[in-house]
């Protein structure tokens, strides 16, 4: 493999989309342990995402021989004060988009964290038994959904079409 800073993109980028089939193989044949096999693509394929987000950065970073360049997380690249230190459009697109929490890139981010967080019961409301004939009812949020394939694929389209484009505007001819 050559040793050029978008191999790893394109390595993460095409492990998530193995990850992806191999969930979707599974949801085909329904085995006894389906849930488990979705959840371990489902973590592979986030965990793959990320690591294609960090080689973008990496990237980014090595065309304008930012100072932060080999960092090792991608929430390093995507701050603020990086973006003041080292302006680029590229990497200001990437500020913007993780700083948004409606967008795909906020929700990555968010869900990759999520990987390294201890599962937590629901909370439960406690009810008055002096109050049988009143109903309680709870004001918090829902549990969240997991994600779906589909909508991890579309991220990875996204991560593509980014690195693709940013690649354009990055070559020196």
């Amino acid at each position: 493999m050559a040793q050029e800073l978008y191999t790893r993109t394109n390595q993460k980028i095409y492990f998530a989309g193995l990850a992806l089939e191999s969930w979707r193989k599974a949801e085909g044949m329904r085995p006894m342990n389906a849930q488990a096999l979705f959840q371990a693509e489902r973590e592979a394929a986030l965990f793959h995402l990320y690591g294609a987000l960090l080689g973008l950065c990496h990237e980014i970073a090595g065309y304008y021989r930012l100072p932060e360049a080999a960092a090792s997380r991608a929430e390093a690249f995507l701050t603020p004060a990086v973006l003041a230190a080292a302006p680029s459009p590229e990497l200001a697109e990437l500020v913007e988009l993780a700083q948004q929490p409606e967008t795909w890139l906020a929700r990555l981010l968010a869900a990759y964290q999520g990987l390294f967080l201890p599962l937590q019961a629901p909370r439960k409301t406690k009810v008055d038994p002096t109050l049988p004939l009143i109903q309680a009812v709870t004001l918090e949020e829902e549990v969240a959904q997991p994600l779906t394939r589909d909508e991890l694929e579309a991220w990875r389209q996204a991560l593509k079409g980014l690195a693709l484009r940013y690649r354009e505007a990055l070559s020196e001819c």
